[in-house]
């Protein structure tokens, strides 16, 4: 056992001569590269050059060896004649022209690394650095379950493990930098080395204090700061490598150097010291990815404490708070001691610091069962980031995350004591069963005015604090909403949902503030974003307003109050045209239509017995009268998205209020039974009648959504015709009662049917195509001629169509009836020249001459049989006496008058 220090020295030490061997041959191999490189240049150069000549050649040569070819023409000036004195005693090529040349030549750029020496020099060093932190991490980890050395032995050779590997990084930085050899493209040891060591160290003063006891915690605290300034220090002259890994090194140490029962004070200082240490270098050096990357390890740090069943408040407090402070200290562009930006720019990484630690201070709220030191500390935070935002608008965003968690913060407190608020009316939902608790009321009502409070006040007063439009925004929809969604959380934790007089008088209240906050801005001079923020603070008031109805008033009016707010939007952006407004309209249509998702009946089983003036009335009725106020308004603006949706909205709930009371009726009230003819009969009424007045409609407005809608209910309404009417309520194949002679279920399932998509047919012809309109007039004609043999039937059998047998007289009537109303459709088409009447009747008629021959001359005995065909050649023969004596007649123009010679 005495052995094992000293291997594991020799191991450290072999590491280490294996490390400067790796990086001795590295810069060799570079150095020959370099070289060779230099002399392919030296060769490529020397054919430029001339050969030297000695002095006395040049002063002897005659005049003929000059380089320059004799003149063409004499020379006319005398000094041209006598060649300038060629006297040298230097033996070097004087020619100047070739020395600029060459000096001109730009270098030959080095060729690119391959795989193998970025294999050989990059990737073997970096993956050495990482493997000397894992091996000193796994060495401290291996002695401590073995039992070979005594915990001072194992923190004296951490020690000195971290000081060889920091010492070996400083000396190869300065043998590379008192090197005459620029820096090489390859990985840099000295950084590795450095970060190697310095985690190493990290994880040594943390295994003194935590594990074994050896430091108190100041003594830790101390050292720690110093290992981390020194980080700070050596990552200043080594470069971004040593930072990065450094700071993945401090995160991981806690995990790979851990003891049974965790220390979470200790855990937390130890990452506030490595926070600061690593928010200070990304400050100095502008390393935005660094700050990222420890904000990131800092906020995932929190969630292994939340799952203890002993969750400690105060650790896990202080490590948000001190995160906090940090981030907004050096972090925050334009706050404190933070970069510098442009004013009135939102920084992503400025609010989403920020923001990260609003969500873990929310998360300890929600893991500790809303406890009051976890809401004193989130309430604090939400306080630094509107003071932060205020000073600093480079972090405004962040404003969006503390409005954010304090909803969830009130929210999940409401639904913790009204565990029925996730009841859907179909039962609970799966996996969802929370505990009610009493928690401090008194401290939630006091946050709730602080918050409400702040956020109103704060987003007023910074209107016209800024040259940008979207900081005031920004504000002002923070500060509009945030009260609002507290109100709604407190009204469901404190009333349950029901009638409230107090909240109600509190949003009344509410909204009269936001109606003055709007009325001083309306009144400002024109600054960026104040319109839109004018805009806001107003629909707040129609908000706070609608609420107030609800709180006021019952369950059910919750759906109207969305719906007024939707309608009080569109009529605000009127006055205001802001495109905002308009899609803060079709939220709010989107919004009801979540509700009556949520519960088609608007207030559960107090509907109420009596037919159409009842809650379905008021809730489908009042919202779809308001949808279609505001598609009005919406539509002077122009046609968008906006208006598509609410729309949309207003014909959906048009819709649903003919269904919904049309089933309310033929039930009794009790919406849940099977359906019967009459309601098959009068939903297809209500939808074909809906369907022309879209038809109509959309003629006018030109509307997507109404030429759309249009088709969708006339597609409806033949589902339910054919489905509803001919299969599944038919009173020949079930057994109903269809009423009296004459007014009876038959005229309301059939002929009042056949009526309207006779209509219908008329409302698309032209506009349509041919086939649309003339499938709808067949539908027409269908139902037409089916009611005519229903009636027939009704006068044989009596109420109930299944039952009895089918006489020879019955056959004859109906031989008769649809030869009569072929003839009527003949009329109807020879009197107003409708070639589509006339169509319909040669239907009419060529399926009674079917009959007859198929049926009649089958099962009519006696005289029936005769009066049957007898009365059909008479009427063939009248039919065609008038084409020919009438139709045709109208249809040839009389021959022109013959003319007479004069």
């Amino acid at each position: 056992m005495s052995d094992g220090p000293f291997d594991v020295f020799a191991l450290i030490i072999a590491i280490i001569a294996f490390i400067i061997a790796i990086k001795a041959s590295s810069q060799a191999a570079e150095l020959r590269r370099r070289l060779s490189s230099l002399e392919e240049m030296f060769r490529a150069q020397r054919p430029v050059q001339p050969p030297l000549i000695p002095a006395d050649v040049w002063a002897d040569a005659p005049a003929t060896t000059s380089a320059a070819p004799p003149p063409l023409v004499p020379q006319a000036e005398p000094e041209a004649e006598a060649p300038p004195p060629l006297v040298t005693e230097d033996i070097s090529p004087p020619p100047l022209e070739a020395s600029t040349e060459a000096d001109a030549t730009p270098p030959l750029p080095a060729p690119a690394p391959g795989f193998e020496e970025r294999l050989g020099t990059r990737w073997v060093v970096w993956i050495g650095g990482l493997a000397l932190a894992l091996g000193g991490f796994f060495m401290v980890r291996y002695s401590i379950e073995a039992g070979l050395l005594g915990p001072g032995v194992r923190v004296f050779l951490g020690g000195v493990f971290a000081l060889a590997l920091l010492g070996a990084g400083e000396w190869s930085r300065r043998k590379e930098s008192i090197s005459n050899i620029a820096a090489l493209p390859i990985a840099n040891i000295p950084a590795i080395l450095t970060a190697a060591g310095t985690a190493v160290a990290f994880a040594t003063i943390y295994a003194a204090y935590a594990l074994y006891g050896f430091l108190v915690p100041a003594t830790a605290f101390v050292l720690l700061g110093l290992v981390a300034l020194g980080t700070l220090a050596a990552a200043l002259l080594h470069g971004p490598a040593l930072a990065g890994l450094g700071v993945v090194g401090a995160f991981v140490t806690p995990i790979l150097v851990s003891s049974g029962k965790p220390d979470y004070w200790a855990l937390y200082i130890y990452f506030a010291v490595v926070t600061a240490a690593s928010f200070g270098l990304a400050r100095i050096r502008l390393w935005r990815w660094l700050a990222v990357t420890t904000i990131a390890f800092a906020v995932l740090w929190i969630f292994p404490g939340l799952e203890a069943s002993d969750l400690q408040v105060a650790p896990h407090a202080f490590h948000v708070i001190a995160g906090f402070v940090l981030a907004a200290l050096l972090v925050v562009c334009g706050f404190m001691f933070g970069p510098t930006i442009e004013d009135g720019e939102i920084e992503p990484v400025s609010s989403g610091s920020l923001g990260a630690y609003l969500f873990g201070a929310m998360l300890i709220v929600l893991s500790s069962a809303h406890a009051d030191l976890a809401l004193i500390a989130f309430t604090l935070l939400v306080g630094a980031t509107l003071l932060v935002a205020w000073r600093a608008p480079a972090a405004t965003g962040a404003l969006g995350a503390a409005a954010a968690t304090v909803f969830v913060v009130f929210a999940e407190w409401a639904v913790r004591a009204n565990p029925d608020m996730l009841v859907l009316p179909s039962g609970p939902m799966a996996g969802i069963a929370p505990t009610a608790i009493d928690s401090a009321v008194t401290l939630h009502l006091v946050m709730a005015a602080i918050f409400a409070a702040g956020f109103g006040i704060a987003g007023f007063l910074a209107q016209g604090r800024s040259n940008s439009a979207i900081i005031p925004v920004v504000w002002s929809v923070a500060g509009v909403a945030t009260p609002i969604a507290i109100l709604v959380a407190l009204y469901a934790r404190i009333a349950h949902l029901d009638r409230s007089i107090p909240f109600a008088i509190l949003a009344v209240l509410l909204a009269a503030a936001f109606g003055a906050a709007t009325e001083a801005l309306a009144r400002r001079e024109t600054r960026p974003g104040a319109m839109i923020s004018t805009a806001l603070f107003a629909t707040g008031t129609l908000g706070a307003l609608a609420l107030a109805l609800t709180f006021a008033l019952e369950k059910g009016w919750l759906t109207i109050a969305l719906a007024l707010m939707s309608l009080g939007t569109a009529w605000i952006s009127m006055q205001r045209p802001i495109p905002f407004l308009r899609w803060l309209a079709a939220i709010f249509a989107g919004l009801v239509t979540a509700r009556i998702g949520y519960d088609p009946r608007i207030v559960g089983d107090a509907v109420g017995t009596t037919p159409i003036f009842n809650w379905l009335l008021w809730g489908y009725g009042l919202p779809a009268a308001s949808f279609w106020a505001a598609s009005l308004f919406l539509r002077r603006r122009g046609d968008d998205a906006p208006l598509r949706m609410v729309e949309s909205a207003a014909i959906l709930f048009t819709a649903l209020l003919a269904f919904m009371e049309i089933r309310h009726f033929a039930t009794g009230g009790d919406v849940t039974s099977a359906p019967s003819l009459l309601e098959c009969a009068l939903q297809a009424c209500v939808t074909l009648a809906m369907a022309i007045g879209l038809e109509r409609l959309r003629l006018r407005s030109r509307s997507v959504v109404h030429n759309v809608g249009a088709v969708v209910l006339t597609v409806i309404a033949g589902l339910v015709s054919v489905f509803g009417l001919l299969i599944l309520e038919n009173p020949l194949l079930w057994r109903t009662d269809v009423g009296g002679a004459v007014f009876n279920l038959l005229l309301l399932g059939y002929a009042l049917p056949a009526v309207l998509m006779l209509l219908l047919s008329y409302a698309v012809a032209g506009e349509r195509g041919k086939a649309y309109a003339n499938t709808i007039a067949g539908g027409a004609l269908l139902f037409a001629l089916i009611y005519v043999t229903l009636e027939i039937r009704r006068f044989h059998h009596g109420p109930i169509l299944s039952s009895g047998a089918t006489t020879g007289a019955e056959q004859y009537t109906y031989s008769i009836g649809w030869l009569g109303f072929g003839v009527v459709l003949l009329g109807v088409g020879i009197l107003v020249n409708s070639e589509r009447a006339r169509l319909a009747s040669a239907v009419v008629i060529a399926l009674t001459i079917l009959k007859a021959f198929v049926i009649d001359m089958s099962t009519l005995t006696g005289v029936y049989r005769a009066l049957s065909f007898m009365c059909l050649g008479i009427v063939l023969v009248a039919i065609g006496w008038l084409y020919q004596r009438i139709l045709f007649r109208r249809q040839i123009a009389p021959p022109p008058a013959p003319q007479t010679s004069t």
